[in-house]
């Protein structure tokens, strides 16, 4: 009887450390959709500081035409003669690995880049690690899927 007792116990006590876990999944979730909205936003709004907050020092990103971008790079990109008018995701789906979540979107941007028009339609890979308490963005990949 005892046996079974402590039996009881053991499972009840995992089933709350389970459900622990899942809340603070949860709450990690929750925070990278946060921080993606405010890394779009502040794209789209050409806050170079916030983009910069939001980007790790060794940040990369791929672009639709394969070009490649670090940090700096990226900054003086957007920082450039782009002004973005629609900058959208949909079909978002969030993935967590311990300190690492990989954000997979659908994303719509239309706007203009010296002084030419465009409107893409993509899907991407954003990659945010948890370092020192803070996440930031450590990798982003952006391509046009083949069907358009």
């Amino acid at each position: 009887m005892r046996t079974w007792i402590f039996s009881i116990l053991g499972l009840a006590l995992l089933g709350c450390l389970a459900v622990s876990d899942l809340a603070q999944e949860k709450a990690e979730v929750d925070a990278i959709r946060i921080l993606e909205s405010k890394w779009v936003d502040a794209y789209k709004q050409r806050r170079i500081a916030a983009v910069a907050a939001l980007l790790a020092e060794d940040y990369v990103i791929t672009l639709e035409d394969g070009s490649t971008y670090g940090k700096v790079g990226f900054i003086s990109y957007n920082a450039g003669p782009l002004r973005v008018d629609i900058a959208d995701l949909t079909d978002v789906k969030i993935r967590m690995h311990e300190n690492i979540a990989v954000l997979t979107a659908a994303y719509h941007e239309r706007g203009e880049f010296s002084g030419k028009s465009y409107d893409y339609h993509d899907r991407l890979t954003d990659v945010w690690m948890k370092s020192g308490g803070k996440w930031q963005l450590i990798a982003s990949h952006y391509s046009v899927p083949a069907n358009l």
